[in-house]
């Protein structure tokens, strides 16, 4: 997969974890990320605001049952995952 490197704004606690964290540490939300504004990317052609998406996408994974201390476990696996391994399509 080709990849771009952007800059995204986080909080100053978020920043420092993933500048301390190791090559491996750093690809898992990295590709959350990517999941993430991929999935928005098609919901904009739709004519959707980023905002919307970004929403819409929460609530999805509220609904799911995502919650942050989930997430948390997601991010701090100590083994790979695809995406797809963690995102049931409804």
């Amino acid at each position: 997969m080709k990849t771009k490197t952007i800059n995204l704004r986080l909080s100053a606690d978020a920043a420092e974890m993933y500048e301390s964290a190791s090559a491996e540490e750093k690809r898992k939300p990295e590709a959350l990320v990517s999941s993430r504004l991929r999935e928005a990317a098609r919901h904009r052609a739709r004519g959707q605001s980023l905002e919307e998406i970004m929403s819409e996408l929460s609530r999805n994974a509220r609904e799911r049952g995502l919650t942050l201390e989930k997430l948390d476990d997601i991010l701090n696996e100590e083994q790979p995952i695809s995406c797809t391994q963690r995102v049931s399509h409804q």
